[in-house]
């Protein structure tokens, strides 16, 4: 199934809808607001906003593929819409679950409580995640385990205020990854869709509906999924027109189930993998991803009346692929130069159906990503792998030495101490004491740039640099007591990924933000715009009410036209 046809049997299927699912009436409507008739003129908002979320995308990336993208999707976006140069993740741990809470919210990880993908929760003494949820139940698909909903969200989402502007508004959120379209969803989502690893359907939980709606039940029907899953992975250029990436065959890259050189022959990788799980690790779990977006507006009728919808899509096989093979390999590459030919195929079936001017589309990412630390200790370039276990042992040790064996340190997890606040308190030991011999002794190791305390986030309202990045993802209910910056270039030590991301350095935290269609204009933005600036935009232009913990300003050259 070629995703670039426009006689894709995907777009017929999508086209035949059935009298017993959808009523004559919108058919009839459907003709009333044909592209043709409804999309002439912009409206004074726009009746659909869509998001698309490229996890681990770094800035850097639309200059380095530029050459390569076609003029349809990448392209598309920059030379017809608002390109912000400067947009940049504003806290020290730009993880994926932040990243998308940031954007829905309008708020960093202080205000909006996501401080991590999962932290450690003092009452339950016991780690959680971001969005695990066991109250609930998964309502489709076989993997009956995983249960999600935005209960550790604390605030409201874009979403939420829309639903509560007007509950005619429909909120729909997709992804690969439960986490990711949870938190994108907010609490008041009409579905949030993820991929079941093991039966390739799409499904969700029991918090946003009690069954599958008939348009996505038939599209689990078709198992497109096995169409997908029949594939070979090869390069979508010539092999040696990816001058700017590393051999195939090199030593940096972790691949895929242990194989690391193109061809990738998904019908013999699956024999040894979570089935569905591996397409997710390919360019293909993307293509899924904008297949069923698509069923999604027409399934769901979005953006065809004059009440406002909202669909957040991430993709989140980037992210996948970056982790397995690095920033610089020529799988990520191929991976990008096939996302900008499903965002081409997806931008004009939108604008077909919905119309230009009445859609408004933002493309961002959660993050960017760390290049590999062997590729740059070659390069004679300093980075390096921080030992956490080492350093999680050599502290122990420390504070049993100073105030006898016990357990001080409940939990370590990317940079962050827990200490056991309880035992310090039954000791009358003043924690502010312990925490400040703790961060003197772990600044003190190789890769460890810098060591704050909540103590001093606590007391002190830092406005400038590093340290408002690190205050901006410390949240007091749920953060540690001691947390770690590593040198530029350096990341945990890991054996499992070749590369990853959690650093206020530009690499991790600068990141593409683009607006497309409805007022947009032309332009290239130079000054300095947040990821928490989306929400308030998005509010703007729609005249309702920013999300309660909004702490970002609304991008004036996007709402200068409303």
């Amino acid at each position: 199934m070629s995703s670039l046809n426009h006689q894709n049997p995907l777009v017929k299927a999508f086209r035949r809808i059935s009298a017993k699912a959808i009523p004559i009436l919108f058919i009839f409507s459907s003709l009333i607001c044909s592209p043709s008739l409804f999309s002439q003129q912009a409206v004074g908002r726009p009746t659909l906003v869509i998001g698309i979320v490229v996890e681990q995308m770094r800035y850097d990336y639309l200059m380095r593929f530029w050459d390569k993208f076609g003029d349809g999707g990448f392209k598309k976006l920059i030379t017809g819409g608002t390109s912000c140069r400067q947009a940049s993740i504003d806290y020290m741990y730009p993880q994926t679950n932040p990243g998308y809470a940031t954007i829905v919210s309008g708020a960093n990880p202080r205000s909006h409580g996501i401080i991590a993908d999962e932290w450690f929760d003092r009452v339950k003494n016991k780690v959680v995640s971001a969005t695990t949820d066991e109250t609930q139940t998964a309502i489709s698909g076989l993997d009956k385990d995983v249960t999600c909903s935005p209960v550790r969200l604390p605030v409201s989402t874009i979403g939420d205020e829309m639903v509560l502007a007007n509950k005619e508004s429909k909120v729909v959120s997709i992804s690969c990854k439960p986490s990711s379209a949870v938190m994108l969803a907010g609490h008041s989502s009409n579905g949030a869709y993820w991929l079941d690893e093991t039966s390739g359907e799409w499904t969700t939980s029991s918090y946003y509906r009690t069954e599958m709606p008939i348009w996505a039940k038939d599209f689990n029907a078709k198992k497109y999924c096995d169409i997908y899953m029949s594939k070979i992975w090869t390069p979508l250029l010539p092999i040696d027109t990816y001058k700017d990436c590393l051999p195939d065959k090199n030593e940096y890259e972790i691949g895929i189930n242990t194989k690391i050189t193109f061809p990738y022959q998904l019908p013999l990788l699956a024999e040894k993998y979570k089935k569905y799980k591996l397409l997710k690790n390919t360019p293909f779990g993307n293509s899924y991803t904008k297949d069923f977006a698509i069923n999604a507006i027409v399934g769901e009728n979005l953006g065809k009346d004059q009440n406002p919808d909202l669909l957040l899509i991430s993709f989140s096989a980037t992210e996948n692929i970056g982790y397995r093979f690095g920033s610089r390999s020529i799988e990520l590459e191929d991976t990008y130069l096939r996302l900008d030919k499903e965002l081409e195929f997806f931008l004009q079936f939108v604008e077909k159906e919905v119309g230009k001017n009445n859609i408004l589309v933002f493309l961002t990412s959660t993050s960017g990503t760390a290049d590999n630390t062997k590729q740059l200790n070659d390069q004679r370039i300093p980075a390096g792998q921080f030992k956490q276990v080492k350093a999680e042992q050599l502290l122990k040790s420390y504070l049993n030495a100073v105030y006898g064996p016990n357990d001080w340190v409940s939990y370590y997890g990317k940079q962050t101490f827990y200490l056991n606040q309880t035992l310090i308190e039954d000791k009358k030991i003043p924690l502010m004491e312990v925490q400040d011999k703790a961060a003197n002794l772990l600044v003190k190791l190789t890769g460890v740039s810098q060591a704050f305390t909540s103590s001093i986030l606590q007391k002190t309202n830092f406005t400038e640099g590093v340290q408002q990045q690190m205050y901006n993802s410390y949240n007091q209910k749920r953060s540690g007591d001691i947390f770690l910056n590593l040198e530029p270039g350096w990341i945990e030590q890991t054996t499992t990924e070749a590369t990853a991301h959690n650093s206020p350095y530009n690499y991790d935290t600068h990141i593409p933000l683009i607006w497309y269609g409805w007022k947009v204009e032309h332009l290239l933005l130079t000054k300095p715009v947040s990821l928490t600036d989306i929400a308030p935009t998005i509010s703007s232009v729609l005249k309702i009410a920013e999300p309660n913990a909004c702490t970002g300003k609304p991008i004036r050259e996007i709402t200068i036209n409303e």
